[in-house]
């Protein structure tokens, strides 16, 4: 039987993952010499590849001197936790990957913590030593102490280190002394990732991830913990209630290069993709047909955050989306629950709308995305933090938040922070940045990173993790101005929008379409303002001899759907379809808003 390893690739987001497991594939030799294959080969959905960032783990294999490796690729977003948490369990080991300027990083300590409590092997790769001020030796201590803080066992503790440049495609022992390729890695591999055991007993694999192809439906994906699985072989499925369904299995794949391979039987220790399985969930077990045992479920942390999707019926509904009404909103939210495991979805107490729970902006704002590339339409209120009560008392999540900045703009960032109930940890000096460390409330980040990238002319590195349910911290201000209102239907004309330049800064551009209640701008007091941005300039047959002066308009401000959802308070919604966003007034019209306060 060929020998098998499974390691996770675990790291911060942006250390170089998904560039490591490239080159891992081209070392050994799973392209042609003369094929294109282009960058981070993994990231292949639009999403992913747009914002540079790994949202789905995903699992590839490769063959290195007569063993398989098989590798899964993980997110480093503490959004996307619940990805990571649950791939976790098909490895025997991790390769950390930390980089050797900027250290162990918050996402690092979350993925790092999982993967020491299931009792995972890990070895220390400190990537990117080719960069300028890289600082390897402290990095690596860095580490040490991160391990020794988490209760490593005395065996994690010994870990092994090799550092590199996974852009350049080089690994070494020493640091000093750069190779022309990975094989040291991959050795390191063979020695240090144990075995995969072999367990004697009946049947049992847990399933971790799910598939979908449009010709068999959906596929189970997961690592098979005992015994041995076959094509055509009946089987049963225990579900997390303990409820056994009987079924059988249709076709077997094992994982091979990008790809999958048909095979006829997998044993023990091996990951595998399988059809014919109806109507499990991630985290139910496959077992023996006769005598079932289940495997320990998945623990996934509980979401933070929540928002309302609701169905879009402001003026402009249904022009550019294909699925408008509630059922199709609902039966797509439900549907993402299935793989989505750090998603909740709940029924509010309107037909129209849903409450849907998840671990922060991103992870929700990427579901958004998805949904109106698929050609939904909907709107979102203001994201909502979830207060628990514990022991009667009203309980909020707080953030370990960390924010790298030049020295004369840490003033500015501590004054932020301190403002939204942040309280600072640590300040010290690293390279030529402060490094600063703060706990704030959830609440507090929601439309922090604008504010902190404005005051620091954009040179800010933020990052921040869920730390723990403590008693409220009371009130956080929210947004310091009012918005600009638009009274009427039509089109925003550049007269209109040129006389009234002095009252803020708009969202709209000359020509945009707006509607009655659609929020055009921000207003530079704190008050909202109801303006007529679509009125011509009146012409008369009277001439003048002064002639007209050209509108000198500034450029609008354009957000990105995170901005957006930051930037809304509890009476606004964000109007989400496949080609525009706006930001509009729950309640349309002025007079009934006024009524209602």
């Amino acid at each position: 039987m060929q020998s098998i390893r499974n390691i996770a690739i675990i790291a911060h987001v942006d250390h170089g993952k998904t560039t490591l497991v490239d080159k891992i594939l081209h070392t050994c030799n799973l392209f042609r010499d003369n094929e294109e294959t282009g960058d981070l080969i993994l990231d292949n959905n639009d999403l992913e590849r747009e914002r540079g960032i790994t949202i789905v783990s995903k699992n590839v294999a490769v063959n290195y001197k007569g063993v398989k490796i098989n590798i899964i690729d993980t997110p480093g977003h503490a959004d996307f936790g619940g990805e990571v948490e649950r791939v976790l369990k098909m490895a025997d080991g991790v390769l950390l990957l930390v980089d050797a300027f900027e250290g162990p990083m918050p996402q690092t300590r979350f993925v790092t913590q999982k993967a020491l409590s299931l009792g995972l092997k890990p070895i220390l790769v400190i990537n990117k030593v080719d960069k300028e001020n890289c600082r390897p030796e402290e990095v690596h201590e860095a580490v040490f102490e991160l391990f020794f803080n988490l209760e490593a066992t005395e065996e994690q503790l010994d870990f092994q280190t090799i550092y590199g440049s996974s852009k350049q495609g080089w690994m070494s022992t020493d640091w000093r002394q750069p190779t022309t390729d990975l094989t040291p890695l991959l050795d390191l591999i063979l020695e240090e990732i144990p075995p995969v055991p072999v367990k004697e007993g009946t049947l049992q694999m847990q399933i971790t991830s799910l598939d979908y192809s449009s010709f068999v439906g959906r596929i189970a994906v997961g690592r098979v913990a005992r015994g041995v699985i076959r094509e055509n072989m009946p089987v049963s499925l225990v579900k997390k209630d303990g409820k056994i369904v009987k079924s059988r299995i249709k076709e077997l794949y094992t994982f091979d290069g990008l790809g999958k391979l048909r095979v006829q039987e997998v044993k023990g220790g091996d990951i595998c993709a399988v059809v014919g399985v109806e109507g499990f969930e991630i985290g139910d077990t496959i077992a023996d047909f006769e005598k079932p045992e289940a495997l320990p479920g998945i623990k996934i942390d509980e979401p933070t955050m929540n928002m309302l999707f609701t169905i879009n019926n402001s003026p402009f509904f249904g022009k550019e989306g294909k699925y408008v009404t509630s059922r199709h909103l609902r039966d797509r939210l439900f549907k993402e629950t299935e793989k989505n495991l750090a998603l909740r979805v709940e029924e509010s107490d309107s037909p129209d709308s849903l409450l849907v729970y998840g671990r922060g902006i991103l992870h929700l704002s990427v579901l958004i995305e998805t949904m109106r590339r698929e050609g939904y339409e909907l709107q979102v209120g203001q994201p909502q933090v979830i207060v628990k009560e514990i022991d009667g008392v009203k309980c909020e999540p707080v953030e370990s938040l960390i924010v790298d900045v030049p020295a004369e703009s840490a003033g500015k960032v501590i004054e932020l922070v301190t403002q939204r109930k942040g309280e600072m940890k640590v300040m010290e000096p690293k390279g030529d940045l402060q490094h600063l460390e703060f706990e704030i409330p959830s609440r507090g980040i929601i439309g922090l990173r604008n504010a902190v990238l404005t005051a620091t002319a954009g040179e800010a590195i933020m990052a921040h993790r869920f730390k723990s349910y403590e008693p409220l911290r009371g009130e956080i201000p929210q947004r310091l101005s009012g918005v600009l209102i638009s009274m009427d239907k039509g089109s925003a004309t550049a007269y209109r929008i040129d006389k009234l330049q002095d009252r803020g800064r708009f969202f709209v551009s000359p020509g945009d379409e707006v509607y009655e209640g659609m929020i055009i701008g921000e207003n530079s007091r704190d008050n909202d303002m109801v303006v007529n941005i679509t009125e011509g300039k009146q012409l008369t047959n009277f001439r003048t001899t002064s002639k007209d002066d050209a509108a000198k308009i500034a450029p609008a401000v354009k957000f990105s759907l995170e901005e957006a959802l930051e930037y809304v308070q509890n009476d606004e919604y964000v109007e989400v379809t496949p080609h525009s966003m706006r930001l509009r007034k729950i309640v349309l019209k002025e007079t009934d808003r006024k009524r209602k306060n």
